[in-house]
């Protein structure tokens, strides 16, 4: 359950195993307007948070039994509660404690004895962050919900930005299709290219995909890392997505300038890399599906590239199979990777034709949307 921006009375959870303590943060909290609420230990405090889903947790580090960095980890385990942020006040001062508490996933940490000023400085700087992050997600996510009537917007075309070099194989199994892609530029000689399937194929995954559309060009930006790109786009997406939506997605962020790829992946198979020099690698960043989680973990691999390399992004119904054409997941990664690499030679648009006509030799009864771009550095 999500942050409500417009909240009058922002509320704070203090956890900590000293009364006097406790009594001291309400006091100055209270006076400057705040609603508090306290608990005693680290387990009662994690029950706290999933009622009352305060905005900011105040959390002691030395409390008997479960300690506050034990605290931190489970609420950070927790879907339901990993994103209120924690601020650690303890009498734990050395460097050590400190960096570790942050690694932990906490947005800061106090010493104690902790200057009233200061805590209220922190809360407040906290609070402003979190609201002003959150009433941006819901501005987004109120601007895709208008294009529910909407007609999903054109595809680009290989033709509408050559400088881009790439082509395109879409194959919808219906026309309400769930797979997508896009192509943009981002900066100078930077380009993003984009592949996501969204789970079913009926009018709900058409409109999502519009949204996706929206929402990858407004996020792409020269100020935001893939990765994060990809979170704020989740962001909005679990405010927008029916329970039972979620899609996979993977993000290739190109520059060619410096000469380097950066694949995130969002629970989505792996990119097949097809060096210049015929060397083939299978980049399978670890990520979490988008629209499901309120909190996801996206690891990229990057890639020095040179000129003449490949890359092939696509959506599962390639490598997966039905019926009596099913296949594992390994074994149709292994016939593509094999099409790719008898594809050299020929230009990325001949290549990728070749590859889907080797795979797919009648395309007359898809159980699947298929979707294959090939990228040429």
């Amino acid at each position: 359950m999500g942050i409500d921006p417009g909240k009058r009375i922002p509320t704070i959870l203090i956890v900590d195993d000293d009364s006097r303590n406790l009594k001291l943060l309400e006091a100055v909290l209270t006076t400057e307007g705040y609603r508090t609420i306290s608990a005693s230990s680290g387990k009662e405090g994690r029950i706290l948070a999933r009622e009352e889903h305060p905005d900011i947790l105040l959390l002691d580090v030395m409390m008997p039994g479960e300690s506050g960095f034990d605290t931190c980890k489970l609420l950070k385990e927790d879907p339901h509660v990993s994103d209120i942020p924690v601020i650690f006040i303890s009498a734990l001062h050395d460097v050590q404690s400190k960096v570790a508490g942050l690694g932990m996933g906490a947005v800061d940490y106090i010493t104690k004895p902790f200057e009233r000023l200061e805590v209220l400085a922190r809360v407040r700087l906290h609070l402003q962050l979190r609201f002003a992050y959150t009433a941006m997600i819901e501005m987004q996510a109120a601007k895709l919900r208008q294009l529910h009537e909407a007609q999903q917007e054109i595809l680009v075309r290989p033709s509408d930005l050559p400088e881009a070099n790439f082509h395109i194989s879409y194959a919808p199994a219906m026309e309400a299709g769930g797979d997508f892609y896009d192509v943009f530029p981002i900066g100078n000689g930077i380009y993003g290219y984009f592949v996501a399937d969204v789970s079913g194929h009926d009018l709900g995954a058409s409109y999502i995909t519009s949204a996706v559309k929206a929402l990858i060009s407004q996020n792409a930006t020269p100020m935001n890392t893939p990765v994060e790109t990809m979170k704020i786009m989740n962001g909005v997406l679990t405010a927008i997505m029916p329970d039972s939506k979620y899609l996979t997605a993977c993000y290739a962020h190109l520059n060619r300038i410096q000469q380097g790829m950066t694949v995130v992946s969002a629970g989505h198979p792996p990119v097949v890399y097809l060096k210049a020099n015929g060397q083939v690698e299978c980049l399978e960043g670890k990520g979490d599906v988008l629209g499901a989680f309120q909190t996801v973990v996206f690891e990229p691999v990057y890639r020095k590239v040179s000129r003449g390399d490949r890359f092939f992004l696509y959506t599962d119904g390639l490598v997966e199979g039905f019926g009596e054409e099913k296949k594992s997941r390994t074994e149709g990664t292994k016939n593509l990777v094999d099409a790719c690499v008898e594809s050299r030679g020929r230009s990325v648009a001949e290549a990728v034709s070749q590859i889907m006509d080797r795979l797919f030799p009648s395309k007359s009864s898809l159980m699947d949307d298929l979707v294959l771009m090939g990228i040429e550095v």
